[in-house]
């Protein structure tokens, strides 16, 4: 039985299903914004030596730009992907895809933050 009061916080049966919808939504407004960022970045290096673009992304002001939209690309990822895994798969299957979705954003945000600190620091 749901009472009035938790319809109209939109809270399901999860408590949380609101919570996703505006994280999705937040971190898409954040990419469109960052991404724009990174293609005029990538118009304006596009041609030059490599020593120029690792300048350029050594930049800390750049590197943090691009960290940041690592990080928010890799959890649209791993939000979108966890809506697609809850819709399509049951048992087994799900809680792997889930625990394999997991690592896979993790990982692809801390190996993308580690090439762009190694840049930004010149090790």
């Amino acid at each position: 039985m749901r009472t009035p009061l938790s319809r109209v916080r939109g809270l399901g049966s999860a408590r949380e299903g609101t919570g996703h919808f505006w994280v999705q939504r937040l971190t898409g407004l954040a990419l469109a914004v960052l991404t724009t960022a990174f293609i005029v970045l990538i118009v304006a290096l596009a041609g030059r030596p490599y020593p120029d673009v690792a300048r350029v992304l050594g930049n800390p002001f750049v590197a943090l730009l691009m960290i940041l939209m690592v990080g928010a690309g890799a959890w649209h990822m791993k939000i979108g992907m966890q809506v697609i895994i809850e819709d399509y798969l049951h048992g087994h299957a799900k809680l792997i895809a889930q625990i394999a979705n997991s690592f896979f954003s993790v990982a692809v945000a801390v190996a993308s933050a580690l090439a762009l600190l190694k840049l930004s620091f010149g090790v």
